[in-house]
């Protein structure tokens, strides 16, 4: 295995010595970033070269062992949302379809070393303000890649967790931006009006960003509503999400399991 300071750029981001003055000026600009855009953008983490190599270990394995799912939802991913009658306009939907690469299936690979280095977690614990940070015991969805081919997107929804993580590995030739509208709800506050504004396209605080392969990307996904638009062109989007939990031994359902990746085991 390709030793981690190859893989991380650890001069420019010291997420391995938070106790010196770069770590921890590091840790302040991710807080004072999220604070402000309920998110942070790490360019060039991970070597030009690591991760040209991440792209080319995960391609085979997404045409021999991704699940590729295609679906309608809403953007609670919810068949029906209490109180909410069905034709209301926060209630549209939108379609997401890829090909997800689930953990087991990569456990020699670049981003599996990525996600098993401890003191990422860390890092982003104390960026987010949490005790701690473990990995998730799931053995299929510790770290997903997901992949986006021509014509393929996500589409717009929250995320059950407070705070999301992800990294890109390869940008398509075009399409695949990564829209977000940070805060459009809160955790007493569901903001319908505000989502169907968003649908609309009457929202002037959505953004888009595109990102560029290496960068890890943290935000609040719990209440930042985002999607990615569809991937133009023969090159596929990936992109790798890691799951970190504050309790140890976190596990998925057999029917989560089922829903998310077509299989249990």
């Amino acid at each position: 295995m390709t030793a981690i300071r190859d893989v991380l750029d650890l001069d420019r981001f010291p997420v391995d010595r938070l106790d010196s003055v770069e770590g921890r000026a590091l840790v302040s600009e991710c807080q004072a970033a999220l604070a402000r855009d309920g998110m942070f953008n790490l360019g060039g983490f991970v070597r030009a070269g690591a991760i040209a190599r991440a792209a080319e270990e995960l391609l085979p394995l997404i045409a021999s062992d991704s699940f590729h799912q295609s679906r309608k939802h809403n953007i609670y991913f919810l068949a029906e949302v209490p109180g909410v009658p069905a034709d209301h306009p926060a209630l549209a939907r939108s379609v997401t379809s890829s090909h997800t690469v689930c953990d087991d299936r990569m456990t020699e690979t670049i981003i599996h070393q990525i996600y098993e280095w401890t003191p990422l977690a860390d890092f982003l614990a104390l960026v987010t303000n949490k005790p701690r940070l473990y990995l998730m015991e799931d053995p299929l969805a510790r770290a997903n890649v997901m992949a986006y081919t021509d014509g393929e997107g996500l589409g717009w929804h929250f995320d059950r967790s407070e705070f999301t993580t992800t990294l890109l590995i390869q940008a398509p030739e075009a399409g695949g931006a990564f829209e977000y509208r940070t805060g459009l709800r809160a955790d007493d506050d569901p903001n319908l009006d505000g989502i169907a504004r968003l649908y609309a396209g009457d929202d002037p605080e959505k953004h888009s960003l595109t990102l560029s392969p290496g960068t890890l990307n943290v935000f609040k996904g719990k209440n930042t509503a985002h999607r990615v638009t569809a991937v133009e062109g023969a090159r596929k989007r990936l992109i790798a999400v890691f799951s970190y939990y504050e309790r140890p031994g976190v596990l998925f359902s057999a029917e989560e399991r089922l829903g998310f990746y077509g299989r249990v085991g």
